[in-house]
């Protein structure tokens, strides 16, 4: 028995997404398997340690660094620089080595000779743009828009980790439900074997009617097993969706078996849901890309300043003083200045095709968009129809499992007194076990339906809330 199938297929989409696990350290496992989690818990374990969640964290802290060096943007620039060298005779006073400040050099060319002597620079550069015709507001903003963006990850990807514990979860639960109405139908089976086999070898009863007993006997420890091992796989399952793979953890079920709450989940759009929020996340990335791109054509206004200063060996007589004169600069200069730069002339065409690109990318985003809110709207309603149906079907179940007890108790008592066959006897055995699991079922499927529509409106606290705030009820 499954909690609702669709919510599993629709989780299962989402593990494919995750990073693979990366394993725990010794003392956080032997935590993890020491405590019994309830649902709520579980998710809150699995958002703590799972890396994927670790993962999107950090690229949230990387996207808000960067807003923080687009800003720089608006502060101006001072470099500095000094260099001493040493070059022949025939260079103008002053040469310069390459560096990212080189200020204008002046003086006449020496005479023609290859004796060497030494000259040194020093230089400092301010730089600051007034006026970029919001170059660089843009910038920040982009930069704004990838922090967004990364946010719209993270809230994604806590809300696929918590739907795949939760889910999981409430799965291991229905499996340990299965596991207990296995054991309780292979116990019911092991005694009334017990009464046949007397029957038979008194000859009371047909030797078939042992025969038949011993297969029920051994398809009720069949059944056991199964049940057993598809809790484990679900259990190890979990703990992996956790964080703490190759645990052994336990399941503290609350309120998930008592009877269904009276509330509800309050309606919520499909716009939203994280998912709907990370694609329009998209859509406003590249809207921000394209205003940088509308920007690059205007022209940039700097106001620059520089002082720079000079020493060498050579005056302008064009001998050489010699005893080490040139290392330190000896003459002072400043310059200031406003300096306009214009776009390329001829990257017009370029930067109209790459607007037309990114014009394009929104529109397609747009529409990606405008499908997962029509996915988002589908899967909230089928949600919503689920859960009415295990609502529907929890109302009939206790009826069920009333009947079933009682049937099984009339077909015992008509096979003692040579009533009925044991036909008879094991399909009420077996209809009674499908009952009583079906019972325990349906109402955990109530409580699956609600995490359901919580999940397809991607809010699973309202669902935690309702969880929390429902008053115990009969099992």
């Amino acid at each position: 028995m499954s909690v609702h199938r669709t919510g599993l297929a629709y989780i299962t989409a989402y593990l494919s997404l995750f990073a693979p696990l990366l394993p725990k350290a010794a003392a956080q496992n032997q935590q993890a398997a020491q405590k019994s989690f309830t649902l709520e818990q579980a998710v809150d374990y699995a958002l703590q340690n799972y890396p994927a969640v670790r993962a999107s964290l950090e690229r949230v802290s990387a996207a808000r660094a960067g807003v923080t060096v687009a800003r720089t943007g608006y502060l101006p620039q001072l470099n500095g620089v000094y260099q001493d060298s040493r070059a022949t005779q025939n260079q103008v006073p002053g040469i310069w080595l390459p560096t990212s400040i080189t200020p204008t050099v002046e003086g006449p060319i020496g005479p023609s000779s290859g004796q060497s002597f030494w000259g040194s620079q020093a230089a400092a550069l301010f730089s600051w743009e007034p006026l970029d015709f919001g170059l660089r507001s843009a910038r920040v903003g982009q930069a704004q828009s990838v922090e967004a963006k990364s946010q719209a990850d993270l809230a994604l990807t806590q809300l696929q980790v918590a739907a795949a514990v939760g889910n999981y979860f409430l799965l291991a639960v229905a499996n340990q439900q299965a596991v207990m109405a296995a054991r309780a139908n292979l116990q019911r089976w092991q005694e009334f074997h017990k009464s046949i086999r007397v029957l038979v070898d008194n000859q009371l009863r047909a030797g078939a009617d042992g025969s038949r007993a011993d297969a029920e006997l051994a398809r009720a420890k069949i059944q056991l097993y199964q049940s057993q091992q598809a809790e484990r796989v679900t259990l190890d399952t979990l703990a992996a969706l956790m964080g703490t793979a190759g645990t052994e953890i336990k399941l503290d079920v609350g309120r998930l078996l008592d009877l269904s709450p009276a509330g509800s989940l309050p309606d919520a759009s499909a716009s939203e849901h994280p998912l709907a929020r990370d694609q329009m996340a998209d859509v406003r990335q590249i809207q921000t890309e394209e205003r940088v791109l509308q920007r690059t054509d205007y022209p940039r206004l700097y106001l620059q300043g520089e002082v720079f200063g000079r020493g060498s060996e050579v005056p302008n007589n064009g001998t050489i003083l010699g005893n080490w004169n040139g290392l330190a600069p000896a003459r002072e200069n400043w310059v200031t200045g406003i300096t306009v730069m214009f776009p390329d002339v001829f990257g017009f065409k370029a930067l109209s095709a790459q607007k037309q690109i990114s014009k394009a990318n929104e529109r397609s985003q747009k529409a990606r968009y405008d499908q997962t809110i029509q996915d988002l709207s589908g899967q909230i309603q089928a949600a919503r129809d689920q859960l009415k149906a295990a609502q529907l079907v929890a109302q009939e179940t206790p009826t069920e499992l009333a009947a079933a007890r009682q049937s099984e108790t009339q077909s015992r008592a008509r096979y003692q007194s040579g009533l009925a066959t044991l036909v008879e006897v094991a399909d009420a055995e077996n209809l009674l076990a499908q009952a009583e699991m079906e019972d325990s079922i349906a109402r955990l499927n109530v409580w699956g339906g609600f995490f359901a529509v919580a999940n397809a409106q991607g809010n699973l606290q309202d669902f935690l809330q309702l969880l929390r705030s429902s008053p115990p009820g009969g099992h």
